[in-house]
């Protein structure tokens, strides 16, 4: 350890730096209620597109994401939120990175992803139209 960096203020800086690069679900719902709504970009492949999505979403596969995210976010000051299916999975992790690295300051990744979306049952959109399902006790209390 830096011997000029105690322990609290390392930890402090550790968790500040993952509050000011992440989001969960229900403060990514509570920002788009508010009118606050960042850009949400899907970054799964187009089967788990079709399957579901956060509504609103745009898709954008990971492997073209550098390409086309100017499509959607000219501003590289624009507020984005990348996913992808779960806490199992590092697109979006990656898609962040890119992002970062293409000059997004404004980029979060969406904690537990897709699933967690889901799971706290917030509202879904399919190829099939828009459902919701109830939330898992385990991951949301209960509305």
């Amino acid at each position: 350890m830096d011997v000029m960096t105690s322990p609290a203020t390392s930890a402090a800086d550790f968790f500040a730096a993952r509050l000011a690069h992440q989001t969960d679900p229900a403060d990514l719902a509570h920002a788009r209620a508010s009118g606050a709504a960042p850009l949400v970009v899907d970054v799964r492949s187009a089967a788990g597109w079709a399957a579901g999505r956060i509504p609103g979403a745009v898709h954008i596969p990971l492997a073209e994401l550098t390409d086309r995210i100017g499509e959607h976010a000219p501003d590289p000051d624009a507020d984005v939120v990348v996913y992808c299916w779960g806490p199992g999975c590092n697109g979006s992790t990656r898609a962040g990175l890119a992002l970062a690295r293409a000059g997004y300051g404004c980029v979060k990744e969406l904690v537990g992803g897709y699933e967690y979306w889901v799971r706290e049952g917030f509202a879904v959109a399919s190829d099939t139209g828009r459902s919701r399902q109830a939330p898992d006790p385990l991951t949301a209390p209960v509305r």
